[in-house]
């Protein structure tokens, strides 16, 4: 049995395990199989998916046996040779058999009160955060989304690979047209070959800033973690609190050209913690036994900010990232950036420690605008031991620890951080590095300019621009109509050109002394891929307003990075200090601070897929593209058509 049990904050318990409802009167107990989950988020009873065959062979069996030999209770059972095989196979079948859930997400306004501050936010069935997706690898997921609130929404399922399931994928005008009001549509998708944690979130305008929540998938039945079983298991979810709309707050600043507000908190499951004015009661606790091994399953949901988290006076273990089993390694402090998962392990102290200790995540911010600088927190607390009496004041008294974050911009710990990332490239999970390439890339990436309109002042980096991010100075333009029903049904022209460059037009020195024109362009342009194509992409950070990181999240695919460095990318140099042997597996990268990451991958993923940076801000200037791929040749190499319900533009 796996038991996945949370604290405060994790609303609910919940169990996974094999039932076993007896189907017939027989020897020795047997019965057959039958997968569930028991959890109040999820259906009181799942049925496993299994064939009407597959149970009419299975019942067929048990029948023969029992009336073929008239067996009382206790009999010793005497199988036919010839029933063997079909027995075997049957209960293979049941043991690998995979589990539909169905969730609904009713997208509905809900008051929500923070630091003093009751606004009313779009969120999922009145949750923030949202509720947790809890799936087992190999699992079919049936998620139905209905509207009640103006905004058009879309829901992204980061890090899930969705093979041949594009439609399904979210981002709204990439892979479909966002759900209107009062409309539905279903996510229906397989979690092939993926355990660990990720998460959904919004995928139009800013509306993640209160649209997201966990998914936790768990091994397949009987499979065990390649690190030591903890004894419980923890999501936490850092996120923002805005006191004002950030719908609005993104609007204005596309119509001023400016950088737009900063967020009032950060939050963890949705709580600022007692850092904050006004918020001592929201603050997340951890309670955990003394001697005990903890899965936390760390998200990075915020809008605008890589984060540095840490514990007071314990270490951690990371054995995860983007829901990839990694080398594990100690450290006291993790770096996570948006759209980043890690799991880390915590190993709690021998001894009830007389204290408290407060764990704490503030920016990692290396560009040259405002940021949110404020600390949240939670309280990590010892459950007294038994046959003590501890008084509510007395625990109030106990010394409360903080722990010593990183500089805001301590880029030297975030390097050393990301080096030591490495796929476990054992024989269970190997590290499938492309060893070939048949396509290379050369993407920069960064900040631009674009022109005011006539007669407007704006309040970019000068009051004639406004600002702008590119990928190899094209700022991408969403169109009206999503690209893959476009490239689906061969409707591609008026709505995308397939002329993206591989390479900068003009090159010059990324990192050096920026140009003097800083203006982009603007266009929807994609790359298309054949099938199976092995791709090398660099990606180039820009001084063009100051060099930045800039965390870069694939859909559709994960990807290997393979190398990474500071200053310009050398061609000659710089590929054979690549690691093409256990180099880390994941869905978001960080593109250094005014330096470079090359990654790999395989397009064996048909359709349409978005590339974007995690800053929602940069997406919002441009700073995102999308990659075709086509068809293969075989049946499993080609995308599905559209669901019927495929919401409309």
């Amino acid at each position: 049995m796996v038991r996945v049990i949370g604290g405060e904050g994790y609303s609910s318990n919940h169990e996974v395990q094999l039932d076993l409802p007896l189907t017939t009167t027989l020897p020795m107990g047997f019965r057959t199989p039958n997968c569930s989950v028991k959890d109040k988020n999820l259906q009181k009873k799942e049925p496993t998916i299994l064939s009407h065959s597959i149970n009419s062979l299975f019942n067929l069996i048990v029948i023969v046996i029992t009336e073929s030999f008239k067996i009382n209770m206790g009999a010793t059972i005497r199988i036919p040779l010839f029933l063997l095989p079909l027995i075997i196979f049957s209960v293979f079948v049941v043991a690998h058999a995979s589990t539909t859930r169905h969730y609904h997400f009713e997208i509905r306004h809900q008051n929500v009160t923070r630091l003093c501050h009751t606004k009313s936010m779009v969120t999922v069935n009145g949750q923030f955060p949202g509720p947790r997706i809890i799936a087992r690898e190999g699992d079919r997921l049936l998620i139905k989304v209905t509207n009640h609130v103006q905004n058009n929404i879309s829901i992204h399922w980061h890090g899930i690979r969705q093979l041949q399931s594009g439609w399904a994928d979210g981002p709204a005008y990439v892979t479909q047209c966002p759900i209107q009001t009062g409309q539905s549509y279903v996510y229906n998708y397989t979690i092939s070959g993926q355990r660990g944690t990720l998460f959904w979130h919004a995928h139009i305008s800013w509306l993640r800033s209160t649209l997201y929540g966990p998914i936790i998938i768990l091994p397949k039945l009987n499979a065990e973690y390649p690190f030591a079983k903890p004894h419980k298991e923890v999501p936490m979810i850092f996120g923002e609190w805005w006191n004002a709309d950030t719908e609005a707050v993104i609007n204005q600043a596309m119509q001023t050209g400016g950088g737009p507000n900063v967020s009032d908190a950060y939050t963890i499951n949705g709580l600022p913690g007692p850092l904050y004015n006004c918020s001592h009661k929201d603050t997340f606790r951890l309670k955990v036994k003394p001697g005990r091994i903890y899965l936390l399953r760390l998200i990075n949901a915020a809008l605008n900010d890589e984060l540095f988290f840490r514990i007071a006076n314990h270490s951690l273990t990371v054995v995860e990232a983007d829901a990839v089993y990694v080398k594990p390694f100690a450290t006291n402090t993790i770096l996570i950036s948006p759209g980043q998962t890690t799991n880390v392990l915590l190993k709690t102290k021998s001894h009830y420690p007389n204290a408290t200790f407060l764990m704490t995540a503030r920016p990692y911010a290396t560009g040259l605008g405002t940021f949110d600088n404020t600390t949240v927190a939670g309280i990590l607390e010892y459950k007294t031991p038994p046959n003590t009496h501890h008084s509510a004041a007395s625990l109030k008294k106990l010394p409360l620890l903080k722990p010593v974050l990183p500089a805001i911009n301590d880029t030297s710990f975030a390097t050393k951080f990301t080096k030591k990332l490495r796929s476990l490239a054992s024989a269970q999970f190997p590290a499938n590095v492309p060893q070939k390439v048949d396509r290379h890339f050369f993407f920069a990436v960064g900040l631009g300019t674009t022109p005011c309109k006539r007669n407007q002042t704006c309040q970019g980096p000068t009051n004639a621009t406004k600002f702008a991010a590119s990928v190899n100075n094209v700022s991408f333009t969403l169109p009206t109509t999503a690209l893959l029903q476009a490239h689906f049904f061969g409707q591609s022209k008026g709505v995308y050109t397939p002329d993206f460059p591989t390479k900068p037009l003009v090159p010059f020195n990324y990192t050096g002394t920026p140009p003097n024109n800083t203006m982009v362009s603007n266009g929807t342009k994609v790359v298309v891929l054949p099938f199976n194509t092995s791709v090398e992409l660099v990606m180039q950070d820009t001084s063009i307003l100051g060099v930045e990181s800039h965390p870069l999240h694939l859909h559709g695919f994960n990807f290997f990075v393979v190398g990474q460095g500071f200053g310009n990318f050398d061609p000659n140099k710089d590929p054979a200090k690549f690691n093409l042997v256990d180099s880390v597996e994941r869905n978001t990268v960080g593109v250094p601070s005014g330096g470079w990451v090359a990654i790999r991958f395989l397009a064996d993923n048909p359709g349409v897929w978005f590339m974007h940076c995690h800053l929602e801000v940069h997406t919002s200037w441009g700073l995102r593209m999308a990659w075709v791929v086509l068809d293969g040749k075989l049946p499993n190499q080609k995308l599905f058509p559209p669901p019927a319900d495929l919401p409309k533009c």
